[in-house]
């Protein structure tokens, strides 16, 4: 598809959506199958090919489940690239809501109604749930007869093998980096952060920005509720998991922040968990230095400066701070994917759907709505650096040298994140030390790895 078309695709559909309202080894190429003149063989030739299928000129509808439909900027934009290729396939978008959505979509594709053709994969518990009931479909044969080549997606694919087969092929890869006011750097006299810092050297930049005077408070460093802000960053050297069931490798990470938080470089974690203060209104008020957090968020403070939202005029991202010896541009993420119910009735037209959206093409239109897709490549970085109001000194910070999942596949993944959850909080609020909580969680997940 040529990229006037989809510019234009993207820039219509943007605008409408602004109207409107936010481990185990990869599977190897499955071996040709043997020749075989039999019933097999015959199937097999009169089986239609997904392209086949989706081009037939025979009308099709795909009913796609996701969430936030109407404030999330690249939902539209790949269906009309699609469907302008393929005008006789319609997607229709079910919006089963954002709160509860892997638990709604479980549900679903467990009873005996559903007619979903694709299904949009939220969080990786979500997944792994969603196999363990055998209501979505592997897609290791198809990956392997239309030639998709793994490796373009940075590895991730290989977290989230389950028994060898992969269910799910994503679209989406949110990477964790480091957003910076540049008028606090500047009014501080301090020099902006760099895309090679180690977590010491951002401590004492986040320390020389903060200033508690009152009525002029200026924090250096802000923390979202969520355990990934602190736990994760010690998964950086790649020498753990958030699934080990060991987790001393959290302490440094934890005693910075609480230290920080003591010495009022960052707001209070009660504060924040009482006052229900999303990490945007937060960045928005204009008097946080730095925010690690994930790149959704670029999309978001670009539409909040350009309405007047945001009392932020200036700003930049770097890439994630690192431990010592650790290779810059090593970072965390998350995936959104795509799968198929079993239930479809339409496999064939929905993998062509999936692939068109997961690959090259539907990469494309997913950077330029300002997101990062889970296939990309320098050109794609490109597509994203040229968006209004992406500060161009900051396109490094986008390539990274290695990623990491915030949660690979395992199947009791959903017991591991409620045990982590749990002694998060308790860290955070103080109401155990930090050797408590970790030996809480040691306890608590090699417990349930040992069921």
């Amino acid at each position: 598809m040529k990229k006037k078309l989809l510019s234009t695709l993207i820039a219509a559909s943007m605008v409408a959506a602004a109207l409107a309202g936010c481990a185990a080894p990869a599977p190897a190429p499955a071996a040709a199958p043997a020749a075989d003149t039999g019933a097999s063989a015959e199937a097999e030739a009169s089986e239609p090919s997904a392209e086949a299928a989706a081009d037939s000129g025979e009308a099709v509808t795909l009913k796609w489940a996701l969430w936030d439909k109407d404030t999330t900027v690249y939902y539209q934009p790949l269906v009309d690239a699609y469907t302008a290729a393929h005008p006789n396939v319609t997607i229709e978008m079910v919006d089963l809501g954002s709160t509860d959505y892997s638990t709604v979509l479980g549900t679903q594709l467990s009873g005996s109604g559903s007619d979903f053709d694709v299904v949009t994969i939220k969080d990786v518990p979500g997944y792994v749930t969603l196999v363990n009931k055998g209501v979505i479909e592997p897609l290791d044969e198809l990956i392997a007869r239309d030639g998709i080549d793994l490796s373009k997606f940075s590895g991730v694919t290989d977290q989230v093998t389950i028994d060898g087969k992969l269910y799910e092929l994503p679209f989406r890869s949110d990477i964790w980096v480091l957003f910076y006011n540049k008028a606090i750097f500047d009014n501080a006299g301090v020099d902006y952060p760099t895309n090679d810092m180690t977590w010491e050297q951002y401590d004492e930049l986040a320390r020389k920005i903060t200033d508690t005077t009152a009525g002029a408070r200026v924090y250096g460093a802000h923390y979202h509720t969520w355990r990934s802000t602190i736990q994760l960053d010690g998964i950086l050297d790649g020498k753990h998991t958030i699934v080990d069931g060991t987790y001393d490798f959290t302490k440094p990470y934890y005693d910075m922040v609480l230290s920080q938080q003591k010495d009022g470089v960052c707001m209070d974690y009660a504060t924040l968990k009482t006052q229900g203060l999303h990490y945007s209104a937060a960045f928005a008020q204009g008097n946080v230095g730095m925010l690690n957090m994930g790149s959704w968020f670029i999309a978001t403070l670009i539409n909040g400066i350009k309405t007047g939202e945001y009392n932020v005029s200036d700003w930049g991202m770097v890439k994630y701070p690192h431990a010592e010896g650790v290779e810059p541009g090593s970072t965390l993420s998350t995936i959104t994917a795509l799968s198929i119910p079993t239930s479809s009735a339409n496999k064939e037209a929905a993998w062509d759907f999936i692939k068109f959206v997961c690959t090259e093409e539907g990469a494309e239109v997913m950077a330029g709505t300002g997101n990062i897709p889970a296939m990309t490549n320098e050109s794609i970085v490109d597509i994203i650096a040229e968006m209004d109001g992406f500060p161009q000194d900051s396109k490094e910070a986008l390539i990274t040298s290695h990623t990491y999942l915030e949660m690979p596949a395992n199947e009791k993944s959903s017991e591991i994140e409620t045990v982590l959850n749990e002694q998060h909080d308790n860290i955070m609020n103080e109401i155990v030390s930090v050797d408590e909580g970790i030996a809480a969680m040691n306890e608590g997940v090699q417990a349930i790895l040992g069921q």
